[in-house]
């Protein structure tokens, strides 16, 4: 409040009728230098009410700026009571910082108390970190019991990676049973790429039946294709159409 009374008073002085008639003088552009704090301000050229209400603005923008943790911030220019006013306020952002670990954080500044609660936080999101397996893990942060819920938290996320296909499985921590499901899922998801004709199948992964099964399958959708004059009919198995158009007709 006190801030911005100040500033209003000085501008006040600067559009004032004797100020608005004299613009550009000397004295005006000094003005607005001294309160807007660019530029030169020469204070022989204010007035005694003015020098103080400029020191006043000036006490003012500093404090601020230490009270917001604002580079520039002055403190031989506090008094006893605003400087401990800034302490203050300046522990509770490093506090914040802390328990956060948004910021830059000094434990050296913290009391035993705080200490302890920014430790605590700490384990708790390292161990959520592990749980998780998202952000840096330090197993020497977790309790026994932690630890072994940690790897089976992990055992199973492994699981679910190659059950699924992610590129994050590691076969080699799969248990034997777990491994043979695995692979009986993989090999099911091959064989359907290969007759959906994506890119990921695999033939070489496919039995000698499967293979078959998914020729002939191939054959009879060119064998439509082909009677149904479609551009994607291979003619070059025209053979194969013909032997599937008489097998589909009903025998006399």
């Amino acid at each position: 409040m006190k801030y911005g009374l100040a500033v209003l008073i000085l501008l006040a002085a600067v559009a004032s009728p004797s100020f608005a008639q004299n613009s550009d003088t000397k004295q005006a552009q000094n003005m607005r230098s001294c309160v807007g704090g660019i530029g030169a301000c020469d204070t022989s050229l204010l007035t005694d009410v003015q020098a103080k209400q400029l020191k006043d603005l000036q006490h003012d923008r500093n404090l601020s700026r230490c009270l917001s943790s604002y580079v520039g911030c002055d403190h031989s220019m506090l008094t006893p009571s605003e400087a401990q006013e800034v302490a203050e306020a300046q522990h509770r952002s490093n506090l914040l910082a802390c328990e956060t670990t948004v910021g830059l954080c000094d434990k050296t500044l913290l009391t035993p108390t705080e200490a302890d609660k920014v430790a605590k936080i700490e384990r708790e999101k390292n161990r959520l970190n592990c749980e998780t397996g998202f952000g840096s893990c330090d197993y020497s942060l977790l309790t026994a019991s932690e630890q072994a819920e940690v790897k089976d938290l992990e055992r199973e996320r492994n699981l679910l990676a190659c059950q699924t296909g992610d590129a994050l499985c590691n076969k080699e921590l799969l248990a034997p049973s777990e491994a043979g499901k695995v692979a009986a899922a993989q090999h099911r998801r091959n064989y359907l790429a290969c007759k959906t004709d994506d890119v990921f199948c695999d033939p070489s992964l496919l039995t000698t039946s499967e293979a078959k099964q998914i020729n002939n399958a191939k054959r009879e959708l060119n064998a439509l294709s082909c009677r149904s004059d479609d551009k994607g009919c291979d003619g070059t198995t025209a053979g194969d159409e013909q032997r599937v158009q008489k097998e589909s007709k009903p025998t006399s």
